[in-house]
């Protein structure tokens, strides 16, 4: 017999404090642990994309109970025959066919006294990709002492469009545009 605090305990009373305690310690255990398996059912986990067969639920973004189907069809182009086709084999009939070449126009720099001749072999050089600083000294020299020169012969938009650059230089360079077959 135990003797606490002046109280006598009887034998069975331990046990029953004992028992107690362990299940309380069991109960305890059992609350914080990952796996339980009270109740006969071990716990499962659900991932995406897995079912649970018995529950009919799962996780949030489980797969649709409901079953889709998809079906793809595929159409067949239908060939057109052509029969005016060049081949690529025949060069002859390929020659057939008539180009019209686009109209070129000279670009003409008009002689001036007040030119700068540093500055006009300069610009020139630097507006039309073609021309080298001894070309552009030689058409200087021919528009000095004829009053103009050919600068080039160029499709419209581009001779119209060094025209433009030389006219904005500073100080100004004036030119002209010839049709070729004048």
């Amino acid at each position: 017999r135990l003797v606490i605090a002046s109280k006598e305990l009887h034998p069975t009373d331990n046990m029953l404090k004992i028992v107690f305690l362990i299940l309380s310690l069991l109960q305890v255990t059992a609350a914080f642990s990952p796996a339980a398996t009270f109740g006969g059912r071990p716990a499962s986990y659900l991932f995406a994309g897995q079912r649970d067969n018995d529950s009919g639920g799962g996780a949030a973004l489980a797969k649709p109970a409901i079953k889709t189907s998809q079906k793809v069809e595929t159409k067949k182009k239908e060939k057109v025959k052509s029969t005016n086709k060049a081949r690529t084999y025949d060069p002859i009939s390929r020659r057939d066919e008539e180009f019209e070449e686009a109209p070129m126009f000279k670009l003409m720099l008009i002689g001036d006294d007040s030119y700068d001749p540093a500055h006009v072999v300069e610009r020139m050089c630097a507006i039309m990709e073609d021309m080298d600083e001894d070309q552009a000294a030689t058409v200087y020299k021919q528009a000095d002492m004829s009053g103009k020169a050919m600068c080039g012969k160029y499709p419209f938009e581009v001779a119209e469009l060094y025209k433009e650059q030389l006219i904005r230089s500073d100080p100004m360079i004036f030119s002209d545009l010839e049709e070729e077959n004048e």
